[in-house]
């Protein structure tokens, strides 16, 4: 897999292009989900760009700077990781825990000493256990699909 991490100013048109395709493809279309995906976070984040020994886009995932916050999260002072995708003919590949070990990794060196925090679909509670995330919270709706906040300790 081939790492792209960089600032949203930093990507190139095509970088950007493959991550809203495959952001839409699955949150929007796949999870029948009618909303505004591309947001203002998008411009403050760290992106993270996996890609295949083809060149296709395998995985995404953003963070939000410590200290950026999101719903529900501003101002805690920690990275908050989101918009996690796979492509869906690559899941069960592994893919997906690469993509987000890296992103860990990322986090770690970014923001040592730190926490992270993210809003996991209630589905998907297990997967990020596997990494020492745990629940922070209450179950919550966001845009019909329920979802729970996580935390990590540094």
């Amino acid at each position: 897999m081939q790492w792209t991490w960089a600032r949203f100013s930093e990507l190139g048109v095509g970088d950007l292009h493959d991550a809203l395709v495959l952001r839409a493809r699955v949150f929007v279309v796949e999870q029948a989900c009618a909303f505004q995906d591309p947001d203002a976070l998008d411009r403050a984040c760290w992106h993270l760009l996996g890609r295949d020994a083809a060149g296709a886009l395998a995985g995404y995932l953003r963070v939000v700077d410590a200290g950026g916050g999101q719903a529900g999260q501003a101002g805690m002072g920690e990275p908050v990781i989101g918009r996690v995708v796979t492509a869906p003919e690559l899941r069960g590949t592994g893919v997906g825990r690469a993509l987000f070990a890296e992103g860990l990794v990322r986090c770690r060196a970014a923001w040592p000493g730190r926490g992270i925090r993210l809003n996991a679909q209630a589905r998907l509670e297990r997967f990020y256990g596997e990494f020492g995330f745990r629940r922070a919270g209450e179950d919550f709706l966001e845009d019909g699909i329920a979802h729970v906040p996580m935390w990590r300790a540094p």
